[in-house]
């Protein structure tokens, strides 16, 4: 798990394969708030590497790096399986030691993506997800399998709301709640600054009775904003129930993919400012009306925010039998390798 996404994904995955008898090793690295909502959901896990920061060559040196830790820690262990959202480290360390891997994937953006189209026995993606877009990485299309949702419909299947939410973190209900979460500048599929996200959070505290729960990316960017002196702003030092949050805001601004797709799924309004390259699965869900896209400045007046109670949209929810599907599809691998029920 390389990032706090990934923990919250495979949360669910994790504990219905303890259930299910299976022994898993889980592995973290030092990224945002990754370790720390680990922990928070008492998963057992080895911390291995850190990210790499800005520039592609400590992005590159941090994966070998990672890389190399990965296999002195699992060349011991009998281990079947290896499963991860797109790690390009354990990808790599896995096909070194020749250990079959499994490698969830959402996003085509990556430019590292060849890296786990070309060493993973599968990749699954959301049955939304154009899978040609991996072929130019080196993904074959027997590689490629389907399932029936997002990854977000995956680990929210099992949300339950806590009416207790706001009044413990001082979040004040009365006000109308906009949770935003500025670009990540980090990442190597957003490589340049995104001036519209501040031009933004301008606009939405320029409302009054507005009220912005702002989630930095990394230790810069929240020095950057809380040497605004910016009012009617809260910026977390621990880390919230991030669907929670969601669910409760009146709305969520976005300039990344994970938090927007949530809203879309607890049925929060949501409109995003990424700037990258947009996936297949965020152009379904604009197309679908589950999400808007402010591209530029005059796309501003798109963004509603009105004194009236949140308006939401049904809850794009799924259950168990999802999660069963998912788990099935990455067990096969195993098994059909044995040969057995392993």
């Amino acid at each position: 798990m390389t990032t706090s996404p990934q923990v919250l994904f495979f949360r669910p995955l994790i504990a219905e394969l303890q259930n299910r008898g299976h022994d898993l090793l889980m592995t973290t690295r030092h990224c945002t708030e990754t370790v720390p909502l680990a922990d928070r959901y008492g998963l057992v896990h080895t911390v291995i590497g850190a990210h790499g920061g800005q520039t592609l060559f400590g992005k590159g040196a941090a994966i070998a790096l990672r890389t190399v830790k990965l296999i002195r820690f699992a060349r011991h262990q009998a281990i079947s399986l290896a499963v991860s959202h797109g790690s390009y480290s354990q990808a790599l360390a896995a096909y070194w030691l020749n250990i079959p891997s499994v490698a969830f994937g959402d996003y085509e953006g990556h430019p590292a993506a060849g890296i786990v189209c070309r060493t993973a026995r599968r990749i699954l993606v959301p049955n939304v997800f154009c899978k040609a877009n991996l072929y130019r990485y080196g993904a074959s299309e027997t590689k490629i399998e389907a399932y029936g949702g997002l990854k977000e419909n995956v680990y929210l299947a099992d949300f339950v709301p806590d009416p207790m939410f706001m009044e413990r973190t001082g979040i004040p209900a009365q006000k109308i709640v906009v949770t935003m979460r500025p670009p990540n500048l980090a990442a190597t599929y957003h490589r340049f600054g995104n001036p519209l996200f501040d031009e933004l959070l301008n606009y939405v505290l320029s409302y009054p009775n507005t009220f912005v729960v702002l989630l930095p990316r990394g230790s810069e960017q929240r020095r950057r904003y809380e040497g605004m002196g910016l009012t009617n702003v809260l910026i977390p030092h621990e880390v919230l129930d991030g669907p929670n949050l969601i669910y409760h805001s009146d709305l969520v601004i976005g300039a990344g993919g994970t938090m927007n797709r949530e809203a879309t799924v607890l049925g929060t309004p949501v409109y995003s400012v990424f700037k990258g390259r947009l996936g297949s699965v965020d152009r379904l869900l604009i197309r679908s009306g589950k999400m808007v896209r402010i591209e530029d400045s005059t796309d501003v007046s798109k963004i509603k925010i009105c004194n009236k109670p949140k308006t939401t949209s049904a809850p794009w929810r799924a259950g168990q039998d999802l999660l069963d599907e998912v788990i099935e599809k990455t067990l096969e691998v195993p098994r059909s390798i044995l040969g057995g029920t392993r």
